[in-house]
């Protein structure tokens, strides 16, 4: 606890302007200055000058079992208003003299210049004990300074008024640019206070309901600005008004301009909307909600199909539709609908199908085109190669059949794609119908390959088979109408010189030449 002796405070008018006024009194000009500062900075180079006491109170206390911080209080109080006042009043000359040296780049500012004379003057009060022992840097040194100054806040031992008078002298001496004080002089005192109830430093206080600040009366819209207690509209253009420091809450809480996410937002609607204008986005937009509610629902659907499909359901039930306020009711009441309606026409599939069938035809001409080419040559070769051994052939039966089978599978393949073209253009049947272009597709492939295949393979074959006295059989499989036509007048041309061939030479036997083509 504080000793009863620092609890008496030294008068005020120890540091008061006397020392100027009768300065001024003998150098013959004013005698009565206006003494009004800036409020706010006033309270605020004040509120510094506790902490600064406490350090040096302590810091000149330290180790020593005979004194205590409170029991030098009161004569370290007096020391550093004198050390303030003097080091004050030379500020000015000091600073011409330091121009271009260390300090020469140091602030300006009243409150940085006065703070800087009170961390001047705690140093000073050091003992040789706080400087050798690290006392400076231990964190035990600065909870004690902050009790102290706290314990003689609480007891009231230096008053924030009688502080603030001393301030008062300090900041005229410190602020030569007269930023921060009146510099008004007058010759009487009639004239001061005139001048004192229109002085743009007069002490003002805060007009808003809870708000205990003052301020000068030329600071008066610069705290208006930044209030925390003044009434102001809602910055999200509601009808309420709120104080400055609710604004934050009111607008991230109960503001009915409070932007707030679209309730179809898991569907896919990412609209951000004030929340008293949910419903007019919900009655505005329910076609596009509906929209992303079928796209989960139909997703392989193209969006023209489905845009088809909302506007048949709201023409349907639009009324019901339009009540609807949550997702799970309305997506509850699309599947209904949806489900009564039918499958979908999907025409981009239908297209598919068109564009796969066209490219099937124009392969199977291509191959028409190409096997036409390769029956007339093998024709050709044929027939100059039986005219040169002269074998007995004779077609037998199997060359019949597998024309007939051939002619048979090429026409259940063009009957396939003709009904292909024709069939119907729903989502039943689209997968059948690929299946069966694609079958038809293979097929004709491996036709092509195996007509390759053989085609490489006849030739070498035939001739063996004529040195050897004749084949034992020919089989032909045309793959095509112009295949069949060529293969059957070869046939023929084949059984005429079998037939002249066993009449001239009598003889019973015939050798079969094997001839497969296959396409």
């Amino acid at each position: 606890m504080m000793e009863a002796s620092p609890t008496t405070d030294p008068p005020a008018g120890d540091v008061e302007l006397v020392p100027e006024k009768i300065k001024d009194a003998k150098e013959g000009g004013p005698a009565f200055h206006c003494d009004l500062c800036d409020v706010e900075l006033l309270y605020k180079i004040a509120e510094a000058f506790l902490p600064g006491l406490a350090t040096a109170c302590v810091d000149n206390t330290t180790g020593d079992v005979f004194r205590s911080p409170g029991s030098v209080a009161a004569e370290i109080r007096k020391e550093m208003v004198e050390y303030l006042t003097q080091r004050s009043e030379t500020f000015v000359a000091e600073s011409v003299v330091l121009d271009g040296g260390p300090e020469a780049e140091a602030s300006s500012h009243p409150y940085d210049i006065i703070t800087y004379l009170v961390d001047d003057f705690a140093s000073s009060k050091r003992n040789l004990f706080s400087r050798v022992s690290g006392w400076l840097l231990s964190e035990k040194r600065e909870d004690k300074i902050d009790d102290f100054a706290q314990e003689m806040e609480i007891n009231g031992f230096w008053s924030i008024d009688k502080r603030e008078a001393i301030v008062q002298t300090l900041l005229k001496n410190v602020d030569f640019k007269n930023e921060f004080h009146c510099d008004m002089k007058f010759d009487s005192a009639d004239e001061l206070a005139l001048h004192l109830p229109t002085c743009s430093y007069r002490s003002m206080n805060c007009e808003n309901e809870g708000c205990d600040a003052r301020f000068s009366a030329k600071q008066t819209e610069k705290h208006d600005s930044v209030c925390p207690f003044k009434i102001i509209p809602c910055e999200q253009m509601c009808s309420d008004s709120i104080m400055r420091r609710e604004m934050d809450r009111h607008c991230i809480t109960v503001c009915p301009m409070k932007l707030v996410n679209c309730p179809f937002y898991s569907v896919g609607c990412k609209s951000a909307i004030p929340q008293c204008k949910v419903e007019e986005h919900r009655s505005e937009n329910l076609h596009s909600h509906m929209l992303y509610i079928l796209q989960g629902i139909q997703k392989e659907a193209s969006v023209e199909v489905l845009r088809e499909r909302v506007e048949q359901l709201e023409k349907a039930s639009s009324s019901k539709l339009a009540d609807i306020r949550d997702v799970r009711s309305l997506t509850f009441r699309v599947k209904i609908l949806d489900a009564q309606f039918g499958p979908l026409e999907e025409f981009g599939a239908t297209n598919k199908i068109d564009e796969e069938a066209t490219k099937t035809a124009a392969k199977l001409e291509s191959l028409e085109v190409i096997d036409t080419g390769r029956d007339t040559e093998k024709a050709a070769e044929t027939e100059v190669i039986n005219s040169e051994a002269e074998p007995p052939l004779e077609v037998t039966p199997t060359s019949k059949h597998s024309e007939e089978a051939s002619k048979t599978e090429i026409k259940d393949s063009e009957a396939k794609l003709q009904s292909l073209e024709v069939a119907p253009l729903k989502n039943d049947s689209e997968e059948a119908s690929k299946t069966e272009v694609k079958d038809s597709e293979a097929k004709l492939q491996s036709l092509e390959d195996a007509t390759t295949n053989k085609d490489i393979e006849g030739v070498p074959e035939r001739t063996v088979n004529h040195s050897e006295a004749g084949p034992p059989s020919l089989e032909v499989t045309p793959t095509n109408k112009v295949s069949e036509a060529t293969m059957e007048n070869s046939a023929e041309d084949s059984e005429v010189r079998t037939t002249t061939k066993t009449s001239e030479d009598g003889k019973g036997t015939s050798n079969h030449v094997p001839n497969k083509v296959e396409s």
